[in-house]
């Protein structure tokens, strides 16, 4: 509990108010909250914690502060009141409120000069610098000055009270250049975090300094949620060797531009933009030019930040032009750039063109001749020279130069180091006391060096005892074998191009203990062993004697095995006896028991004379009871053990003996004690030792020692109780199972182990699973439980244990299986259905819910008017969902109700509301015609006729069937009647069975009647009298007459088709024709044509067609057809090539092929030729030509196959060649055979593609 507590106070608006709080112990976790909501650290509210002692600090406190805090610890909650009284007017000002402390960056520290090492230090003399009022430094770096050679450190400090995490820092140099990355010979970062003051510290130091690092600086400070950036000067004093400027950056200057993966240019005039801090001033009065041509190359960066020059290479390259006129080569035609930059681990080339493209180059390396390796590739393309390096590292770092002939290209190559990244981070991580914790990270260099802190403490390697470092790959780890309460906090793995933080939260572990030590009782030189065991075994602990640590010696050990502590004293002394505790590390546990020591004479026991001492053994332990006697001369000692029905003797001698109180004690030929048995005693000179190993029951009674010897004699008796678990109890018995419980009964076991039972566990698992689940986690008193959440409709078990102060005994036999089943509810829409003289017909729904013991069935019972005795209407259930109740008296008033049954019992009951009259009622005759046959039902002659007409009437009604006026009695019409519908089924159709039919309904003198029309088609007749009328040009008119039978419908129209006299092959003119004539057109002169005609109605065409007798000819005219004439086009062109041959560079060993595309017609002749000498007869190459398309293959190349190749198509319009270069290189590089089939690979895939694109040309062959 926070102790002392907050109190309410009250403060002026503007002021600060601060709470303070203590706890009991250190590390304890305080909350503090305000109206109710959790305060978190920040400007306006500083948390502070050292040790025990909690800060709440609330600045420029306001009226909205007038409310209610808390701050809690644990499961304690202290609230208090802060009052805030409104500030007194005053009209004079202080004079330190009238003039506020000038911002840090207003006054800055004089800069210090020293030849060796200067340091620009945030702290300064003063005691009491200004802090920064604004954003978040407390100090800023300050501008400095070094000559050169010196060091020099720029300082920041940063407020560390209301952050988080540790905030992040970056320096630049001039606007944009971050010099994280620069980490190495000339720049270093370090960082520091000062627990008391509770500030972060970050420093830059600059070592021997170079003119070249004078200049603007930037430092950049962020956080979460905050960001803020100090600007400073470096001024470098004094001159150095005037050097060319390349060198000097590449031996002096750490600040390197980016680079591409390929390599690149070395950019200088990024490297001297303007910084953005600096004023932009016009300097128009100044010549540059001239300042550039008087000053050395040191001072030229100087210069570019001074005037503001954006482009200095440029200038640089103009000025050395000015000083001496550059002599043109002759040789080259492009020169390698002054420098080239490239990261580490990548591949650049560097390339010149060569003004011969014959020329052979040599390539050097700080002046030796490189040789070709894997790393290094010479190409030669052309006029263009090429050398590619390969994975580059540290040792590629150095001048190259191409000499052709006499003349030399010169340039520098820089190999940028990458920063080490982080690129899998820490994760936090939460354990338990004394449990293992690995912090894993990944970073994106094997074996790099990285730095760990805790807290902002770095963890050097002097502390390996605790912490481990390792490296495997990529992989970096940070590794604590046993941690404690003391190692939570944030860890931080720091790399010169990140930073990761994880949490580590440990946890106190509950401990259990198993066994606690027990009481010993020994004798003088013997062992005393004290054992414990515990639910961890990380746990250590120490043993304590009276209070005082035990320091092992020969003679006692201490042993930690697994979760066993043991304490063994070997030749127990009178020395040893004393209280001893057992106490595990880090948990307020205490574990105590006494060693009790035995002095000798004779037998000397505590209730020697008195009533028998009860000794209490566990069962399955070990009894050692040693009996000290003495005597001269040495006495017999004799053990019974007395019970009722025996009482047999061991001597020392071995010989069975009776007692001599055989008088009062009964004695049987049993042996109860053996020489080397389980129960024995043991004998020596001055004692005796009475021995039961792995005590059972039956060891359990009275135990007599009698000690003889001829002066005389002494006895005890000792009552030996031994105590077990209890034995199981009987199986459970299971009563009132409900949908998803039961009630559990059982009966204490017969044997309680000698111990109270003091309560039981039950336990329940599925009939076919293996898995017992515990349903009590306290011990139940009372012999019953009920048991629920279970699944209705799963089979179940269970079984019971019980537990005494030993232990818990064996499980029980499992009860019979269960099921949790519910009865379903009661049946739904419980109506009568119809009722007569005698009957109710009843019908109802199933119920709504059945549940998993299923539906047996329903029982239906009536109750008559006015008593209280339900008879069941049915014998047995009805599994239907309506009854018929029958034998019921005419005129009683009846109730009636419904249960539905299962496994589990009845159903609540369904009842009819009022009581129901047994008695036929007369309902007037009334039929429901369907709605389809209110129109005219037509069918189809052969189709099935099946007519169902409803109706409803009380008693049954007379039913009458008529058809045109008379009564139906037609063999192949029949007539079904039931209580509540007629039905007439016709199995046949035919047309005499069209017609009006009349149903009529009859009760008494009541009827209904309805009226049916009934009418069956067939297909017509062919249409009469056909006639041609007429032939005309193309044309043909006929005439017809509808059929003389139109199958009992419409005629709805007619079918024609023609035939061609030679073919007889009918197509269709008109379908669906109405009219009885037509004309036919578009008829093919010189042919004769057949006509005929379907008649058509709602069942189809007719089964024949009317056909003319005499065709109808059509006659030719007299003119002719005379053809134009045409002039044959000439198609033919010379050959010309579409697709040109492309110059190719490729790897000696691996066939490639050439590929061009032509078009000529007619198709021309294909010649190859290399370096003008034809290869139509040389095996070494093929020739193919496909569809426009010509390839030469060159099987598995050498360099002597490099060289022109032409191409020259001949037809006899004339000829066309082209031609192309192949280069082939030597195979002589060690690639794998992965990197030969990735070539082979791609090689195919872009000859795949070339093709294709051949293919795309247009083909003027005709046909290839």
């Amino acid at each position: 509990d926070p102790d002392p507590k907050p109190k309410t106070t009250e403060v002026t608006a503007g002021s600060t108010a601060v709470f303070e709080a203590e706890t009991e112990k250190a590390g304890i976790k305080v909350k503090w909250q305000r109206a109710g909501t959790e305060i978190t650290g920040s400007e306006k509210y500083v948390i502070k914690a050292e040790g025990n002692k909690h800060s709440l600090t609330i600045n420029n406190v306001g009226k909205e502060d007038d409310v209610t805090y808390a701050v809690i610890a644990g499961s304690s909650k202290v609230k208090f009141e802060l009052k805030v009284k409104e500030a007194e007017k005053s009209e004079t000002v202080t004079p330190a409120e009238a003039a506020p402390a000038a911002p840090a960056s207003e006054s800055p520290a004089p800069p210090v000069e020293s030849s060796q090492n200067t340091e620009v230090s945030s702290a300064g003399t003063a005691p009491e610098e200004p802090l920064d009022p604004i954003g978040l430094f407390v100090t800023r770096p300050q501008d400095g000055e070094v000559t050169v050679g010196g060091n020099i450190t720029f300082t920041a400090i940063v407020a560390g009270e209301s952050l988080l995490k540790k905030p992040s820092v970056k320096w630049f140099k001039g606007k944009w250049m971050d010099l994280g990355s620069k980490v190495g010979k000339h720049l270093q970062l370090h960082d520091s975090y000062d627990r008391n003051k509770k500030v972060y510290t970050f420093e830059m130091e600059i070592i021997e300094a170079n003119m070249t690092f004078a200049g603007g600086y930037r430092c950049e400070v962020s956080t979460k949620d905050k960001f803020d950036s100090s600007n400073f000067n470096l001024t470098v004093n004094g001159k150095t060797n005037s050097c060319h400027l390349i060198s000097s950056f590449h031996h002096d200057f750490f600040f390197l531009t980016e680079g591409h993966e390929e390599g690149g240019e070395f950019n200088f005039s990024a490297l001297l933009k303007k910084r953005g801090e600096a004023k932009s001033e016009s300097h128009s009065d100044v010549d540059v030019w001239e300042i550039l041509r008087k000053a050395p190359p040191s001072e030229y960066e100087k210069i570019a930040f001074q005037y503001g020059i954006t482009d200095l290479r440029g200038m640089l390259k103009r000025l050395k032009r000015i000083k001496k006129e550059e002599k043109k080569s002759t040789a080259f035609l492009k020169k390698l750039d002054p420098a080239y930059q490239v990261d580490k681990g990548q591949k650049i080339k560097l390339m010149v063109e060569v003004a011969n493209p014959d020329a052979d180059v040599k390539w050097l390396k700080n002046g030796q001749e490189i040789q070709v390796s894997g790393r290094y590739i010479f190409e030669a393309v052309g006029n263009k020279r090429i050398l590619t390096i390969n994975h580059c590292s540290l040792a590629d770092d150095a001048a190259y130069e191409c000499v052709v002939g006499e003349e030399k290209s010169f340039t520098e190559l820089f190999v940028k180091e990458p920063p080490i990244l982080i690129t899998r981070p820490l994760e936090d991580q939460m354990v338990m006391v004394g449990e293992r914790v690995e912090f894993e990270c990944e970073v994106s260099e094997e074996g790099a060096t990285v730095k760990w802190e805790k807290d902002g403490v770095e963890l050097t390697r002097e502390e390996t005892f605790k912490y481990r470092f390792k490296k495997d790959g990529k992989k970096q780890y940070l590794i604590i074998n046993e941690t404690t309460k003391e190692d939570s906090g944030h860890y931080t793995v720091k790399t010169n191009g990140g930073v990761s933080v994880a949490e580590l939260i440990v946890q106190e572990k509950k401990l259990e203990v198993y066994q606690s030590i027990a009481d010993l009782t020994v004798k003088a030189r013997d062992q005393a062993v004290f054992k414990c065991e515990v639910s961890d075994e990380n746990v250590k602990g120490i043993w304590l004697k009276n209070g005082k640590e035990v320091v092992p010696d020969e003679r006692i050990k201490i042993s930690h095995i697994g979760r066993i502590h043991k304490l063994t004293i070997e030749d127990v002394t009178p020395a040893d006896e004393a209280d001893y505790s057992f106490i595990p590390q880090g948990f307020a546990y205490n574990l105590s028991a006494k060693l009790q020591f035995l002095e000798p004479p004779k037998i000397h026991l505590d209730c020697l004379g008195q009533s028998p001492d009860t000794i209490v053994v566990v069962a399955g332990n070990k009894l050692r009871l040693d009996v000290p006697i003495s005597g001269d001369p040495t006495p017999t000692v004799i053990w019974q053990k007395v019970n009722k029905r025996s009482d047999l003797v061991r001597s020392n001698d071995d010989s069975m003996t009776t007692s001599e109180n055989s008088s009062d004690l009964n004695t049987d030929g049993k042996l109860l004690f053996e020489s080397e048995g389980r129960v024995r005693v043991e004998m020596h000179e001055d004692h005796c030792v009475f021995i039961i190993e792995g005590a059972e029951k039956e060891d359990e009674g009275v135990y007599r020692v009698i000690v003889k010897n001829p002066v005389g004699e002494d006895k005890a008796d000792i009552t030996v109780k031994v105590i077990d678990v209890p034995d199981p109890p009987e199986a459970p018995k299971i009563s009132n199972i409900g949908e998803d419980c039961c009630t559990v009964q059982w009966q204490p076991p017969k044997y309680d182990g000698g111990q109270p039972v003091l309560g039981y566990i039950l336990e329940r698992k599925k009939k076919k699973s293996f898995r017992w689940m515990r349903l009590n986690f306290d011990l139940l008193k009372d012999l019953t439980y009920e048991a629920r959440r279970m699944i209705e409709g799963v089979i179940y078990e269970m079984r019971i244990y019980a537990v005494n102060s030993i232990g818990m005994s064996r499980p029980s036999p499992a009860s019979q299986p269960f099921m949790p089943i519910a009865p379903p509810s009661e049946p739904t829409h419980f109506t009568v259905e119809d009722v007569s003289d005698s009957t109710v017909a009843l019908k109802w729904r199933p119920p709504e819910r059945i549940g998993a013991g299923g539906l047996d069935g329903y029982i239906v019972e009536y109750c008559k008017d006015g008593s209280t005795e339900w008879i069941p209407a049915l014998p047995g259930l009805t599994e239907r969902t309506s009854a018929l109740i029958k034998d019921l008296v005419t005129g009683d008033k009846l109730h009636f109700r419904i249960k539905a049954i299962n496994l589990a019992g009845e159903s609540g009951a369904a009842i009819i509301k009022e009581p129901i009259t047994v008695q036929e009622i007369l309902q007037r005759p009334k039929i429901w015609l369907p709605r389809h046959l209110r129109q005219t039902l037509v069918k189809k002659v052969g189709e099935t006729i099946n007519i169902v007409i409803p109706f409803q009437g009380k008693p049954r009604p007379k039913i009458i069937w008529m058809k045109d006026g008379q009564i139906l009695e037609s063999k192949d019409v029949g007539i079904r009647n039931s209580n509540t519908d007629t039905i007439l089924f016709i199995r046949k159709a035919e047309l005499h069975h069209s017609g009006a039919y009349e149903v009529t309904l009859q009760i008494e003198n009541m009827t209904d009647k309805v009226t049916i029309t009934i009418q069956i088609i067939d297909k017509p007749g062919p249409p009469q009298n056909i006639k041609l009328v007429d032939v005309w040009g193309f044309n043909a008119a006929l005439e017809w007459a509808p059929p003389q039978d139109d199958g009992n419908s419409q005629i709805i129209g007619y079918t024609v088709q023609k035939a061609d006299k030679k073919t007889m092959e009918w197509y269709t003119v008109f379908d669906h024709y109405r009219r009885t004539n037509c004309v036919v057109s578009d008829l093919i002169m010189g042919n004769e044509y057949f006509f005929r005609i379907f008649s058509e109605n709602l069942c189809g065409l007719s089964e024949t067609a009317a056909t003319t007798k005499k065709p109808a000819y059509i006659q030719k005219t007299g003119t002719t057809y005379k053809p134009p004439s045409y002039k044959e086009h000439d198609f033919s062109e010379p050959p010309k090539f579409t697709h040109p041959l492309v110059n190719r560079s490729v790897i000696g060993g691996y066939n490639t092929t050439l590929s061009c595309a032509v078009r000529g017609i007619p198709k021309p002749k294909i010649f190859w030729y290399k370096n003008k000498m034809d290869l139509s007869g040389d095996a070494k190459y093929r020739m193919f030509s496909k569809q426009g398309v010509l390839t030469l293959e060159i099987r598995k190349p050498t360099p002597f196959d490099g060289g022109c190749y032409t191409c020259k198509a001949v037809n006899e319009c004339g000829e066309a060649e082209i031609e192309c270069r192949l280069d082939v290189r030597g195979n002589q590089m060690n690639f794998t055979d992965n990197t030969n089939t990735a070539m082979k690979k791609v090689t195919a895939k872009k000859n795949k593609k070339y093709h294709r694109s051949l293919l795309s040309e247009p083909d003027f062959f005709g046909d290839i």
